[in-house]
């Protein structure tokens, strides 16, 4: 079932989580669909996170995490990588999940963005409840999700490297219903 727009309406520390265990699909140039699980994500909380890209506010990259939730917040690392982001919350309130990772062998936001062919300049923007060409579905499945700091933020001051905000599915278990 498709995730709706209420969904990513709420605070990125709750969509964070559960979008670990959901399906991300992508419809190719070819017309087929690739479908890869979510195994891990990482939370992105406002102006006042000093890992967040919109730490020094709003500006032409960041835009986009201004928006309300469930628009695709694309961007380029190193000048080659493009990663994807999950907006989530209200209009105005900076909030994102980056999808870290995939299914293997998708194990890296760039292995997997590259197989499935995300840019920034085709996919940034997306509204991703009303796409055709990226969008979330959920299947019921709801694998057991730990919490570990974020990475690659060395950047950021010392709390905001350290704060568990970085969701990943236990392998091949499932949380307790």
């Amino acid at each position: 079932m498709r995730i709706d727009r209420q969904f990513f309406e709420r605070d990125v520390l709750e969509a964070a989580p559960e979008l670990v265990g959901k399906v991300l699909c992508r419809r190719m140039p070819t017309g087929q669909v690739m479908r890869l699980r979510i195994t891990e994500t990482e939370a992105y909380r406002g102006e006042e996170d000093g890992a967040c890209h919109a730490r020094f506010g709003r500006t032409r990259r960041t835009e986009m995490m201004y928006q309300r939730g469930g628009y695709a917040y694309v961007y380029l690392v190193y000048g080659l990588h493009h990663l994807l982001n999950v907006v989530t919350g209200s209009e105005d309130e900076p909030q994102a999940v980056l999808i870290r990772a995939m299914e293997k062998p998708y194990d890296g936001p760039a292995k997997w963005t590259r197989a499935m062919g995300v840019t920034t300049q085709l996919h940034n923007g997306l509204y991703l409840p009303d796409s055709d060409e990226i969008w979330l579905e959920d299947d019921g499945f709801r694998p057991a999700v730990r919490t570990a700091p974020r990475v690659g933020i060395n950047y950021a001051p010392e709390k905001w490297r350290e704060i568990p905000w970085r969701f990943i599915a236990d392998e091949n278990k499932e949380e307790d219903r």
